[in-house]
């Protein structure tokens, strides 16, 4: 079965229209997906799935757990008012105040950047991030490409970076949860300290993103043991961006049958 459970398109930080992504779904054979932009839903209602596509929705909150950054996908989430949009909005605040402060920063190094550079950069994106600031900075021919921006100042110790204050991981989980959503965590195999997954299925932690680009086989036969340890469901996802950057594209084969709880579950919230 293929599937891609997380993907970006431009109303956060990928490159792609809501269209054109759920096109290269379309094109990828891809049979269900989920738009999981940052700190957005604002790609629904935006695209039409490719024929005989199945469709599930999706975001990703950012949040901040021991100053590291987490991620915790939403699927099922309703579109329409619910307690999710509250913390949406909070983090949208939060993107735009460090997006901020960081061309301040910048500005104060000598980099002839201002914010609207940035937002000119984003376009109509929801969720503003470091990748806007980064290829504003390229398009004003400052850096080369967006990883010597990232390289040269916008990580830790360089003249860019902020650190992130995102709502917490259990905020997210037990938000989505009340929102009707089923909360799973993103990519584990990039987390500084897996511990976490222990603490975040006593919030209701409900399912792992097993099935990942840059997990190793370790790492999927580890989440894979956790899920079952804890009944949490497992997913998978390309966390597609920009086919510059994810040369692989979207879409993974999965076998159905390890997939067959967590759809079972997402569709009591559709």
């Amino acid at each position: 079965m293929k599937v891609d459970l997380h993907s970006h398109s431009r109303m956060s930080d990928g490159t792609l229209s809501p269209q054109e992504l759920s096109d290269f779904m379309g094109e990828r054979g891809v049979e269900l997906f989920s738009i999981s932009d940052h700190d957005t839903l604002g790609a629904y209602g935006n695209f039409d799935p490719p024929p005989g596509a199945r469709v599930i929705t999706g975001i990703e909150i950012n949040t901040t757990w021991r100053k590291n950054e987490v991620h915790v996908l939403g699927y099922g989430v309703p579109l329409g008012p619910s307690p999710i949009n509250e913390l949406i909005e909070y983090n949208q605040e939060q993107r735009r105040l460090r997006a901020v402060t960081m061309v301040e920063r910048l500005r104060e190094a000598g980099y002839p950047l201002t914010i609207e550079d940035v937002v000119s950069e984003a376009g109509g994106a929801h969720a503003m991030g470091r990748p806007h600031v980064a290829k504003a900075l390229v398009r004003l021919g400052i850096v080369e490409t967006v990883d010597a921006a990232f390289r040269e100042a916008l990580v830790s110790g360089k003249p860019g970076y902020v650190p992130q204050i995102y709502t917490t991981p259990e905020h997210a989980i037990e938000t989505i949860a009340a929102a009707g959503g089923l909360p799973v965590l993103a990519h584990p195999g990039r987390l500084k300290d897996r511990v976490l997954i222990d603490e975040l299925v006593g919030h209701g932690l409900r399912g792992l993103e097993v099935y990942y680009p840059l997990h190793t086989p370790d790492d999927t036969r580890e989440f894979r043991e956790t899920a079952k340890r804890y009944g949490l469901v497992m997913t998978a996802g390309m966390d597609f961006h920009d086919i510059r950057y994810h040369a692989r594209g979207v879409g993974m084969d999965v076998e159905a049958a390890e997939l067959a709880p967590f759809l079972e579950l997402v569709e009591v919230f559709a």
